[in-house]
């Protein structure tokens, strides 16, 4: 097919579907939006206007003329109800650590799998998508489609109504519809396809150039993302905190435990094959049930696990040793292994915390 006959077929399918929409005809000012004639540019902007989801007049009121390839859009579906629609349809399917397509999703990967569907570029782990979109102040207030972040930003769902989300909950389930079970960490409003998606390439932009900008979302000020701050570990701080009142463990240990894993890399992938913030290897992650490419997930298992080698073995360079080389060598040497790695990770990590006076 050429060039011109995919245009004119991609304009038929909109004519056809705002007919369909609007209970009429395709207007006067569609078929003018999408003459051929190269010269004029009035014609083309409408036409661009009709592709990227703008309005077509009929007669005195506006029609919407988004084309949507999902076959889920109407003149009044938001970006949400769009998302929700199309997450619906994978109901059912595994839940799959790491998962992104209908092979297998985990939470986060299911979300960003319905984005993409709706033309939304959506980051991958469930404390990235945590600051998507536009803050929504409670459940009361949520509508569907809406993102429900819970368990201290580890998991996430999309909001369908009634105190219910649907989500991809854990390893054994399957993608399914289940109670809000708490209140949430935050509620987070995408906006229309286009802006939302404006938003991310602002973000994009300002990853690569550092500057800030305004984006066109829900009229809300485009903020610089914290990754960016001089601090590397500004965006996990307020995670580290409460993963360590949770697991009684010293202030600062988790922060200096990921700074000399990954240096506060979330994608960092060492030759042995850890993975992730805190570097956790396949089989590990999977004992504690964690998603080790999620930070705050990563962050939670990373204490839970420190907790657990420092009752095991009574001290805190024991349990560090454990977390590098694993539990079975501090067992077998009845300490700290004498591998150099190991030693000189538990030095450099009892030098950051000594340093800060967190470690006695």
């Amino acid at each position: 097919m050429s060039g011109i006959a995919e245009v004119q077929a991609r304009v038929a399918d909109i004519e056809s579907r705002i007919a369909a929409l609007s209970g009429g005809h395709a207007t006067p000012a569609l078929r003018a939006a999408t003459t051929t004639s190269a010269s004029s540019a009035t014609s083309g902007t409408q036409f661009a206007d009709v592709l990227a989801g703008g309005t077509v007049t009929r007669g005195t009121r506006a029609v919407n003329a988004t084309w949507d390839p999902t076959g889920t859009s109407s003149t009044s579906s938001t970006t949400g109800d769009r998302l929700l629609a199309v997450a619906k349809k994978h109901t059912g399917v595994p839940y799959l650590w790491g998962g992104t397509t209908p092979e297998g999703f985990d939470c986060s990967g299911l979300i960003q799998y319905a984005g993409k569907q709706i033309g939304i570029s959506l980051p991958r782990t469930a404390a990235q998508q945590a600051k998507v979109g536009t803050q929504v102040p409670s459940l009361a207030q949520a509508k569907p489609g809406d993102l429900v972040v819970l368990e201290n930003g580890s998991h996430i769902g999309i909001y369908v109504g009634d105190g219910k989300m649907l989500h991809a909950p854990k390893a054994g389930d399957v993608v399914k519809i289940s109670k809000v079970w708490e209140t949430p960490m935050t509620i987070r409003r995408l906006g229309t396809t286009a802006a939302t998606t404006a938003a991310a390439g602002l973000a994009a932009a300002a990853l690569v150039t550092g500057t800030t900008g305004a984006a066109a979302t829900d009229s809300t000020a485009y903020v610089r993302p914290a990754s960016l701050s001089t601090s590397k570990s500004a965006p996990y701080d307020a995670a580290f905190t409460a993963a360590e009142g949770r697991y009684g463990l010293p202030a600062g240990l988790l922060s200096a435990v990921a700074k000399q894993e990954s240096g506060y890399d979330p994608n960092a992938r060492s030759h042995a094959g850890a993975v992730g913030l805190m570097q956790f290897m396949p089989g590990t992650a999977r004992d504690v049930g964690i998603d080790p490419l999620d930070p705050m997930q990563a962050i939670d298992g990373a204490g839970k696990l420190l907790a657990s080698h420092l009752k095991t073995f009574g001290s805190l360079e024991k349990a560090l040793a454990a977390y590098n080389a694993g539990p079975g060598n501090v067992r077998k040497y009845g300490g700290i292994p004498p591998f150099s790695e190991t030693q000189n990770y538990v030095k450099k990590i009892m030098s950051t915390l000594q340093s800060t006076g967190s470690a006695a």
